[in-house]
Parts: structure tokens; sequence; C-alpha cells
């Protein structure tokens, strides 16, 4: 009788340990599936995918080749206050750290003179999507991956472009390690 008690005890055991381990999987299979407990929330801060061309299309005055180096690039609207936006954003592209060199700034308007790290540009004509003030944050290929209105908290953007350099890492150092 007591052998029986506890080989019944042993398999209770088992089986309670193989629940913990299948559970979980289970319970994943099943929010996947069904959709269940799945939060819809997007963590951006700016509007996703927007409608803009990419930078080869846009009405600049000719392109810089500091543009063409595989960075992200952070693109702003200085049509007013431009020092402050100016100075705002070198300010943010200084908080990025060991990050900062994968972006560059691209200044469209304002004061001739570039702060470190800066292109400017002027507009040769104003497309329809541009809005004054807006900011634009575009991949090493050169698409709009996010843009924000004119008076964006400068946090908002900071930790987008974070996770964004987080979540793609960089092709040069990639194709060094390679090479």
């Amino acid at each position: 009788m007591q052998q029986a008690m506890n080989v019944q005890r042993q398999r209770l055991k088992l089986f309670a340990l193989i629940a913990v381990f299948a559970l979980p999987m289970l319970t994943a299979w099943v929010m996947v599936q069904w959709r269940i407990g799945i939060p819809e929330q997007r963590t951006a801060h700016g509007e996703l995918a927007p409608d803009v061309p990419v930078l080869a299309e846009w009405p600049l005055e000719p392109r810089h080749a500091t543009l063409d180096g595989g960075d992200w690039i952070l693109a702003f609207d200085c049509s007013r206050d431009c020092r402050a936006e100016a100075d705002r954003w070198w300010r943010m592209h200084r908080a990025l750290g060991r990050e900062a060199p994968r972006v560059s700034r691209l200044r469209i308007g304002g004061m001739p003179e570039a702060l470190p790290g800066e292109t400017v540009t002027q507009w040769r004509e104003r497309p329809e999507w541009q809005q004054p003030g807006g900011i634009w944050l575009l991949d090493p290929e050169g698409r709009a991956v996010l843009s924000y209105a004119q008076g964006v908290s400068q946090r908002d953007v900071f930790d987008d472009l974070g996770h964004l350099l987080k979540r793609n890492p960089d092709r040069r150092a990639v194709t060094e390690l390679d090479g």
C-alpha cells in the first residue's frame, strides 16, 4: 500500500513538472492563434510610415555626398525659429552618445551655416506633404519611417530614434566583421 502511494506521488510530481514547462508554450500558442491578450498599442510617438516619398525624390537643392553614407537621417524643416530648432536637434543628436555617428541631420531652410554633423539645404519648391516645422526620421535607404508635427517633444523623438537604432544593427559594422 505504501509503495502504491509513493508511485502515485512520483507521478504527480512528474505531471506538475511537465505542466510547469508546457503551460507557457500552450498559453503562447493560444494567444497567437486566437489573438487573445496581445496588446494593440504602438510604441512610436510619431506617425508611422507617413505618406512621404523617398529622400531622392524630395524637391531639394542638389544633394550632398554626406547623406549617402548609409546613416539614419533626421530631416527637419527649419522655416520658423531656425536657430533654436537647429540647436535643439543638435543637442538631441549629441545625447545619442556612441550611436550618434549612425545618424545624420538634414536641415531644410534657415541660416546657411551648418552646426557640426548637419547638412543644410533648401526646398526648390514646397511639396504638398511638407509641414512647416515638420520632422522626419528616414532609414539608411532614404525611406520615411516616422514623421512628427511641429512642436514635438525632443524626448519623444529621442526615444523613437533610440528604439530604431537598437532594433536595426549598423550594416557597416556587420560588413566589416564579415570581410
